[in-house]
């Protein structure tokens, strides 16, 4: 037959403990993350960079295993009790204003379909495509120059040409750039698809020129440092022009498809989502609304 519990007991059951258990502090997260930082900055380099961020990696990794298994390091800390009192002066509860045919709204309420990023990828690299072959007829008089230039980035043969070489049409560097131009072209189509319905206030200026320009800069960085050889035959002003040409261009065909909704706002999942308190209108409101 259970017990009853005294009052003594329960109040002393229900009062929050006095001290509590955390993880202790550790340093070896740190000394992991500043090794692994090493490890990769030792590509760009040198070998004995690397070997060393190897090293520190390998130590945090088996000082911070050793932290949690077999069993976790712990310390004990005081609980400073809080004492907390809501109160309020106002007569009602404020209600949030909503529009009457739907409860909750994800933005964006509204998105482009897949195929709309296809075809702007599709329609940029078009553009891209063109300016560049332009660039290569009128600044060096070849058009498979800059097809070649593009086939280095992932293929080591065509950095090897020599200078006349370079200006002439090579099957499989051909081949490579038209794959990696393309695939290339569409990922970021279908990142603009994406993107864009998030910035409803001129989309173009920001696809057209500011995407442009910031991811060319990027690469003006890291390509100096990765592949010297190759930034050294690339001429950054047409190049830059030439992601400003796809971004116009992809932005343009994208923003002239039509909308779909989001899948979290379908009429459906609005009507059997959970609402949330305070959206729902006072009970004396809707018996007058009717």
């Amino acid at each position: 037959m259970a017990t009853l519990l005294t009052t003594e007991q329960l109040n002393e059951t229900s009062r929050a403990p006095r001290t509590i258990e955390v993880p202790a502090p550790t340093a070896w997260p740190f000394i992991l993350a500043f090794g692994a930082t090493l490890l990769f900055a030792g590509l760009v380099t040198s070998m004995s960079v690397s070997v060393l961020g190897a090293s520190l990696a390998l130590a945090g990794c088996v000082g911070w295993f050793r932290a949690v298994f077999p069993h976790e390091q712990e310390e004990t800390i005081a609980v400073t009790p809080e004492d907390i009192r809501l109160t309020t002066d106002r007569p009602v509860v404020e209600r949030i204003p909503i529009l009457p045919d739907q409860l909750r709204a994800w933005l964006p309420v509204h998105t482009y379909p897949v195929s709309a990023g296809v075809k702007g990828g599709i329609a940029g690299s078009i553009a891209m495509a063109a300016l560049a072959c332009a660039y290569g007829v009128l600044k060096v008089g070849s058009i498979w120059y800059p097809i070649n230039l593009l086939a280095a980035v992932a293929y080591r043969e065509s950095l090897r040409l020599g200078p006349t070489q370079l200006y002439s049409f090579h099957p499989d560097s051909f081949a490579i750039a038209f794959v990696l131009h393309g695939v290339v072209s569409i990922f970021v189509g279908l990142l603009y698809g994406a993107m864009l319905p998030m910035f409803p206030r001129r989309p173009i200026v920001l696809g057209g020129l500011i995407a442009p320009v910031l991811w060319s800069g990027l690469l003006y960085t890291i390509l100096g440092l990765l592949n010297p050889l190759l930034a050294s035959h690339i001429d950054w002003f047409w190049f830059v022009a030439s992601q400003v040409a796809f971004g116009i261009v992809a932005g343009l065909v994208v923003v002239r498809q039509a909308r779909i909704p989001t899948r979290e706002n379908v009429s459906f999942v609005l009507r059997a989502g959970i609402e949330a308190p305070g959206t729902i209108a006072p009970r004396e409101g809707r018996e007058e609304h009717r």
